[in-house]
This record gives C-alpha cells, structure tokens and sequence, in this order.
C-alpha cells in the first residue's frame, strides 16, 4: 500500500508539470524562457540540498556532457512548446517520444526485442503520428515538434540514467550544469519572455522544486521497489493524469483526435512491455 501510494505522488507530480507550464506559459503568466530558467535554478536548488545530505559536495562529480545536453533540450524544448500546446496533449506527445526514443535506444544497443515490442512500438509511433498530422483536431506542427524535440531530450537523459552512479547526484549535476545554458537561451533568443508576474513565478518555483526536484527525488528512491517494468508501467498514468488534469483545471478540450492517440500510444506501450509467455 506505501509503495502504491508513493509511485500515485510521483506520477502525479510528473503530470503536474505539464499543467503547470501550460498554466504559466499558456496564460501569459510567464515567457517561455522565463519559466525554464527559473524551473531548474529551483530544481537545483532543491537537488543539491537533498544530494549534498548523501554525500556532500562529491555529487558535483557526476556531471556528464551528455546528460546536460539532453536535460538542457528537454527544459527548453517543453517550455517552448508549452506556448501552444494542450497540457494533456502535450504530455502524450512527451510520452510517446520518450518510449519511442528509449526503444530506439535498445534497437542500437542491440538488445533483444520481442516481437510484441515491435508492435508496441509501431502502435505508439502511429498515435504520435496520428496526433501530429494536420486536420481537424490536429495541432499545430510546431509546437508537436518542440515537444518531440523535449521527448528525445529526457528520453536520452534517461537511458543515460542506465550507465549507473547514484540517480540523486547524476540529476542534481545535470540540472546545475544546465542552469549556464538555459540562461544563455534567455539572454540571446528573440522573444525569450512575455513577461513575467507573480503567479509564473510561483508556478516555475513549484514545478522546478517541488514537481520536479522532490519528484524526481522520490521516483528514484521507490524505481528500486518497483523494479524496471513496473517502473516503465506506471508512467502510462502519466498522460491520462494530465489530461484529466486539463479538462478539469484548465477548461481544455477532448477531442476524438486526442482520445484515439491516447489509446494507440498507451496501449503500444503497454503491449511492448507486458511480459512474455514463459515455455
């Protein structure tokens, strides 16, 4: 029942990003850029107290290149997106992109992958599709793009996560070394903000060190338990919490559109990770 509990928080809290951003970027409240920036200097605030408790100062060790590029595009590319997209819909886009991204990472890593897997995987990548292409109901290129773009982004962030090392640091690292890059893009990109009041800020304050930091903290100490499939489960919630969460507080809509890729992409997801019949 705890571990139940716990892992309804943290996918709660990954959902709540999304709303938050589209609440702060979507509704004026907060540029784009604006909200980026002051959601990781938040979110490194809040990791480093909480890596610094493990293992003092020794947490600054873990940062990677790698990891800081793909933390950097993800914070970035999800703001930007943020300006035009849906919560849910976004979420869903950020959802398939990550699971297609990680089974591309398998594919190259030259893992063994079931058929079933294969079939999941073509099934996400056609509501993907299905989401992105114009139409009635469909969303503007754009905006799908970028969220894509922040999909591949934490995608690689988290088959990088695989390589080992304490999660807690590697992320309190990734996050600190993206706090140079995201303030560059605030300072030299056109129309970085629209200005920024007081509700966006407190929203970026609660996603970068609440939902994002206390998050991501929490989801590591319970991935363990969980144990890699059930992990890769129950973040299916994830888009279904979100536009649940955006009908309810941010009056959007649902359409036939939005359902259907929903289905396809949680429903290929969770066939490519249903087990196997054991002979």
């Amino acid at each position: 029942m705890r571990l139940f509990a716990i892992t309804a928080v943290v996918m709660a809290a990954f959902a709540a990003n999304s709303i938050l951003n589209r609440a702060a970027v979507g509704g004026g409240h907060a540029g784009p850029l604006d909200f980026a920036v002051l959601r990781v200097l938040s979110g490194v605030a809040v990791l480093a107290i909480l890596a610094a408790r493990r293992s003092g100062t020794g947490w600054v060790r873990a940062m990677r290149a790698v990891n800081v590029g793909a933390l950097t595009l993800y914070l970035l590319a999800f703001s930007l997106a943020y300006l035009a997209l849906p919560a849910g819909a976004g979420a869903l886009i950020l959802f398939a992109a990550v699971q297609i991204t990680m089974f591309g990472g398998a594919v190259a890593g030259s893992e063994a992958i079931p058929a079933r897997r294969w079939i999941g995987a073509g099934l996400a990548l056609a509501g993907l599709a299905w989401m992105l292409l114009p139409g009635t109901g469909g969303l503007a290129p754009g905006p799908g793009a970028l969220m894509a773009l922040a999909g591949i982004g934490w995608g690689v962030y988290s088959l990088r996560g695989r390589a080992g090392g304490p999660p807690l640091d590697t992320t309190a690292a990734s996050f600190l070394g993206a706090v140079p890059f995201c303030a560059l893009a605030w300072a030299v990109l056109p129309g970085a903000g629209i200005g920024l009041d007081g509700t966006g800020i407190a929203l970026a304050l609660v996603s970068g060190g609440v939902t994002s930091g206390l998050g991501y903290a929490l989801w590591y100490a319970i991935v363990p338990e969980l144990g890699a499939t059930r992990a890769a489960v129950a973040q299916l919630t994830v888009p279904v919490i979100a536009v649940a969460a955006g009908v309810v507080l941010l009056g959007e809509a649902v359409t036939p559109r939005l359902v259907l890729s929903c289905l396809l992409v949680v429903g290929g997801v969770g066939l490519g990770l249903a087990p196997g019949r054991r002979g």
